[in-house]
Order: C-alpha cells, then structure tokens, then sequence
C-alpha cells in the first residue's frame, strides 16, 4: 500500500525542519503532560536544531541511526536510534527519538520510522512519556512491553519499554 509517505536517512541540512517537528510534536503531544515553561520556551526550537545538527555531523554520534518522514516535500516525523547509554543492557539498539506530527498519526509514517531505524528482529527499548496510551499501543503493536522500569524527568513519568528477540 503507498502511503505517500517518504522515509529516508536525515542530512545535517535537515537540521531546522526537524526541529520544527520535534518542537510541534512535543506541543501536540505533551500539552498537560510536560511543563509550559519547557513547551513554551522561545529558544525551544533553537536549541533543538543545535542538537539535530549536533547529532547528524559529529562522529561521536555516527552510531546512530537517523531518519525523516516526508510527504509532499515536507518533514512529517523523525526518528534517531543508536547503542545503548548503559553497556549492561539486554538489548543492542535504543530508541531516543520517533515523533510523528499529530495529523499523520495512523498515516504508517511512525511504522516506516520505527522500521528504518531498528530493525525488525533488533532487540530494542526506548522510553515513553506516562500517560501517552496513543504512543505505548504503538509500541506494544510492534513488540514491545513495558519492563516495569519508571522514570521521572523534570516532572515528566516515563516507562521504559523492551522488545527482547
């Protein structure tokens, strides 16, 4: 089925308009959940083009693996997986980033992300924000399970979610 929905690896010039999606998601998503202040930030967006730009051109991020979703033209959803932080883990592959722009949720973008940058046999885990049901069913849809580990950041509770193979 063609979705119309385009996926490929993020370039360093995509750096702004992954922002303007990463910043659009949080404020669509986590409105209630995460604090104003955060959300409002006029150096939000900024701040997350240094980190995109950061993560797509310095080599100690090189690991990783980035990609866009794009309709028409234009940035719908972006994803970043790499190795894991902690060595220690049971699984080879974390997921740090997949947003998807709220009027392209149930589009497939999120899947194809999900699939270009962790494999489909990957064991994997990633951190979900705690209440967000839309973002845990997908998950859960694609093999992963919450471990029972909970975190809490800058008043934001997320559960860590595992997909063992």
């Amino acid at each position: 089925m063609d979705t119309g929905v385009t996926v490929r690896r993020a370039r360093v010039d995509d750096a702004a308009e992954m922002a303007r999606v990463h910043v659009r998601s949080w404020r669509e998503t986590y409105r209630g959940v995460m604090a104003d202040r955060v959300l409002d930030d006029p150096e939000l967006p900024s701040t997350r083009e240094r980190f995109w730009t950061v993560a797509l051109s310095d080599e100690r991020y090189q690991a990783n693996r980035v990609a866009v979703a794009e309709r028409d033209g234009e940035l719908i959803g972006i994803a970043m997986a790499g190795p894991p932080q902690d060595s220690g883990t049971q699984w080879g592959t974390h997921l740090y980033v997949l947003y998807v722009v709220a009027a392209e949720h149930g589009s497939g973008a999120g899947a194809a992300l999900l699939d270009a940058v962790v494999g489909p046999h990957d064991s994997a885990a990633l951190w979900v924000a705690d209440p967000n049901p839309r973002a845990q069913a997908f998950y859960r849809k694609h093999g992963f399970v919450a471990d029972g580990t909970v975190n809490v950041d800058d008043g934001v509770r997320e559960i860590r979610m595992v997909r063992l193979l």
